[in-house]
């Protein structure tokens, strides 16, 4: 199980759980699929996926857990087609207009003909807690998805001392630095791709990808006072992701040195080789994220 992108979040307390009380917490919030007249469910799944029933995976204090959201999902052009359709039979039947109250109520009846009928999907989201250093990382590029998740934890438990990652150096101010002097951290190697913005109001909007950051014309941006809001970066050969404004990692890959410890592993089954996966990823990324820290000039949690 390898997260592909990275939402940090700062436990400002020690995490009162282990895996078995967690896992009895979680319960209480299990994930079942909608019923015939919901049009989403939310819920906690076994991180193992289908046939699992563990609600938390647990290695070297490491506590995986995974949120399942399942949705049931009506076209509006659909809805909006048959709603016309029923408006235009009903006025000329009764040979008046109908209300906007009268149209509304329509809708909702509609739609509560249709929901039993509608088809569903479900997404999964994965996070980790990390008890000894005391992070929540959730596998997603969504602001949105990443709160959705601590907002149904801190429900579950009964409240959540997590804040986003924050840092003294800012990324914006930091990674503009890097470019516009080719001199990054010595952990660190710019590649390829990036994203300028103007910093007005409604500034511009400049996109590079596989081009070379040192060229002239990325210089010429920066000195007219475009900054770095995205950065495509390799840590110590190891990882290579994109770091944004607000510290999330997106398209996270972890490169050929970690591979090979997954080649050397050995597991005979799905179960040895999910945790198996799930020890090195957390392993490494327990190295990482305090090196990404302290990088930006440590922790700013005023």
């Amino acid at each position: 199980m390898w997260f592909k992108n990275l939402s940090v979040f700062r436990l400002t307390e020690e995490f009162p759980f282990n895996d078995e009380t967690l896992a009895e917490k979680l319960e209480t919030m299990a994930f079942h699929p909608c019923t015939s007249q919901q049009t989403f469910s939310f819920g906690w799944t076994a991180p193992l996926g289908k046939g699992a029933e563990q609600l938390v995976h647990e290695s070297n204090g490491f506590l995986m857990i995974c949120a399942k959201k399942e949705e049931r999902v009506l076209p509006t052009s659909v809805v909006n087609e048959m709603l016309q359709e029923k408006i235009e039979e009903i006025e000329e039947k009764e040979g008046h207009k109908l209300s906007k109250k009268a149209k509304t109520e329509l809708k909702d009846n509609l739609i509560f003909e249709l929901l039993p009928r509608a088809f569903t999907f479900s997404h999964n989201t994965f996070a980790y807690i990390d008890t000894k250093n005391g992070f929540i990382v959730v596998d997603t590029a969504s602001a949105k998805k990443a709160e959705d998740l601590l907002s149904a934890l801190r429900k579950t438990l009964g409240g959540l001392p997590a804040i986003p990652l924050n840092t003294v150096d800012k990324p914006v101010l930091t990674m503009t630095e890097w470019v516009l002097n080719q001199q990054p951290p010595s952990e660190i190697t710019i590649e390829d791709e990036c994203e300028l913005r103007a910093p007005e109001e409604d500034g511009g909007i400049i996109r590079c990808k596989r081009h070379d950051l040192a060229a002239p014309e990325i210089k010429n941006h920066l000195d007219i006072g475009k900054q770095v809001i995205k950065l495509a970066l390799n840590w110590e050969e190891r990882l290579s992701f994109v770091l944004d404004e607000n510290l999330g990692v997106k398209r996270l890959k972890f490169l050929d040195l970690i591979q090979e410890q997954v080649g050397e592993s050995e597991a005979a089954t799905f179960e040895e080789k999910f945790d198996i996966d799930f020890s090195i990823m957390t392993a490494e990324l327990a190295k990482f994220l305090p090196s990404l820290i302290a990088i930006f000039g440590g922790e700013n949690r005023a």
